[in-house]
């Protein structure tokens, strides 16, 4: 027995973006090749080996990022210094930069395998740091631009505006009252 009211249909997904589509298929690829290249070395010299190197990974990264995450608590304390004394910003610290690549670093030495040990040794080399911040900065310029006028508190909004499950509405609250004279206390809620 039907009602005659249709079921509602739900609406077109949106398309998968490459990124979601091969970021699966990326990870597991280097996924295999690190195990591939662990059992390479293991098999041209012995399982002790490899193990030294992903300890020795461990331990240099750790020490990577220790050594990151104090120099930003230093960088951060001399900053809150300069604005308690009355220094402008402008007189900004050279070495204040590379905190976040260091710290990379630190964790992809951390990472078991030898691609990722590679791949953080080059994130400490500062060209490399130097080159990869320009890049994410032109990007991330070029993004800001690309998105118009407006505030990043703006964009946050808009983003929670256009939910696909739609229950954000967007909306603006106005009061009528003529006074702004406080009321009498509304009497409490009863269940």
């Amino acid at each position: 027995m039907t009602t005659g009211a249709q079921t509602p249909r739900s609406p077109a997904r949106p398309p998968r973006s490459r990124l979601r589509t091969f970021l699966p298929l990326g990870v597991a690829a280097w996924l295999v090749l690190e195990i591939w290249l662990l059992v390479v070395v293991a098999g041209a010299s012995s399982g002790f080996v490899v193990f030294l190197l992903l300890v020795a990974g461990v331990v240099l990264g750790s020490v990577v990022i220790k050594a990151a995450g104090r120099r930003a608590f230093r960088n951060l304390t001399e900053t809150l210094n300069q604005q308690q004394s009355g220094i402008p910003p402008e007189a900004a610290r050279p070495n204040s930069e590379g905190n976040g690549l260091m710290m990379l670093g630190g964790l992809l030495l951390i990472l078991p395998g030898l691609i990722s040990d590679a791949l953080g040794l080059l994130v400490l080399l500062p060209p490399v740091q130097k080159a990869v911040s320009r890049y994410a900065q032109r990007t991330v310029e070029r993004k800001l631009r690309d998105a118009g006028p407006g505030t990043l508190g703006d964009a946050f909004r808009q983003a929670r505006m256009h939910r696909p499950d739609g229950k954000v509405v967007q909306g603006e609250v106005i009061r009528d009252d003529p006074d702004d004279t406080p009321q009498d206390p509304r009497p409490p809620l009863t269940r």
